[in-house]
């Protein structure tokens, strides 16, 4: 099977990630932080070694990275943690349940209101949809980086412009972006939620919280912490505050692992990599004339993902025909119900196809020769 989807997961992941794991899982058995023995001083030295790597690659201070399950648990965090009651919140159009879904429960519960700013080709009018949704209740603006859909980058940085100029705490979903393009919190960012399982090649189960610190965020699961035990609140300061209960260490050791293999090749040099697989894709699949790719001319600005769809097929029925001529890609609406009204292929969305570092010419080739043959 030759693995098209690194959108949702990327795999294979890299020898020295492999090895990491195995590592933490035969010798760093200990519980970071809960004990003083020299088993558990040693995991919690591994853990912290991971935690300095990603604070490095993301430009923050050590403590404010927060290792979570995944990116839709840092979104939830960082949403929930930072929304006060009656506040007003702005999303874009391109936004993944794991945006939608928190802010929309929050309104549901009469917890806050919320406004969704249109994605235009053009970043001048991008940023001007969501100026003019901004009230004096806008507590929080959550942009994605870019699209899972499209794969189109958002203008993040004159979005944070806006919201340094207005007080707005700016979320930054980097789920997609993160280890494909450089993202530091720099870049005007607040808090930055991204998954450790795609393009930084940790395993399964990994997410990253990083914050710059200027905004309060209330934990939303509260328990043990190995620190101020004897307290019945829970502590306030990062990490502690929003690490509750014991930590992935085969993951995130793993993850460190994944972001020194995206250091070591280069962030550009897999960008350009992962990007001329998707203009060789999209440069044969055009040439087919009942195929539809799903990108703006206008905009140039797009992370290695296309979405497209094959005339007389649903997207999902292309998509189990392809794997079952070896190909992974996923078809349907990729959890993004917003972004798939945006571009206006609901109810069946799209096959999305997602390379990775260690996807080649040839295996695209083939690809396109099984779509021609299969499909068209």
């Amino acid at each position: 099977m030759i693995n098209f989807d690194n959108s949702a997961t990327s795999f294979p992941k890299p020898a020295a990630v492999k090895k990491a794991v195995l590592t933490a899982l035969s010798h760093y058995g200990g519980n970071p932080g809960r004990s003083g023995h020299s088993l558990s001083l040693k995991t919690a030295e591994a853990v912290y070694a991971a935690r300095s790597l990603a604070a490095d690659f993301f430009g923050a201070e050590v403590d404010n990275v927060i290792f979570t399950q995944n990116c839709t648990h840092a979104l939830n965090t960082a949403i929930k943690g930072v929304a006060e009651k009656g506040c007003h919140i702005i999303i874009s159009n391109l936004e993944h349940n794991s945006v939608l879904r928190p802010v929309h429960s929050l309104s549901l519960n009469n917890e806050c209101n919320y406004s969704i700013a249109e994605i235009s080709h053009d970043e001048f009018t991008t940023v001007e949809n969501f100026r003019k949704l901004i009230t004096p209740k806008t507590k929080i603006i959550v942009c994605t980086l870019g699209s899972n859909v499209t794969g189109q980058i958002t203008p993040y940085r004159q979005i944070a412009d806006l919201c340094k100029k207005h007080g707005i705490c700016f979320i930054a979903d980097g789920a997609q972006v993160c280890g494909v393009i450089p993202i530091k919190l720099s870049d005007g960012i607040n808090i930055l939620c991204t998954a450790g399982h795609k393009s930084l090649y940790g395993p399964s189960g990994t997410g990253l919280l990083v914050t710059d610190g200027k905004y309060t965020i209330k934990p939303i699961i509260e328990g043990g912490t190995g620190s101020t035990s004897l307290e019945a609140v829970q502590p306030d300061f990062f990490p502690d505050a929003l690490e509750s209960g014991t930590v992935n260490t085969a993951g995130i050791i793993g993850l460190g692992a994944g972001i020194e293999f995206v250091k070591k090749i280069g962030i550009n040099k897999i960008y350009e990599h992962e990007n001329m697989l998707c203009r060789k894709f999209i440069y044969e699949i055009k040439k087919l004339k009942n195929v539809t790719v799903y990108r703006n001319e206008r905009c140039e600005n797009y992370l290695p993902v296309v979405s497209f769809n094959v005339n007389g097929y649903t997207a999902n029925e292309a998509a189990e025909i392809l794997s079952n001529h070896g190909f992974a890609l996923r078809g349907g609406l990729h959890c993004s119900g917003l972004a798939h009204t945006s571009i206006g292929t609901v109810p069946d969305g799209t096959v999305r196809f997602s390379p990775s570092v260690f996807n080649k010419s040839s295996e695209v080739e083939s690809l396109v020769k099984n779509i021609k043959n299969y499909l068209t």
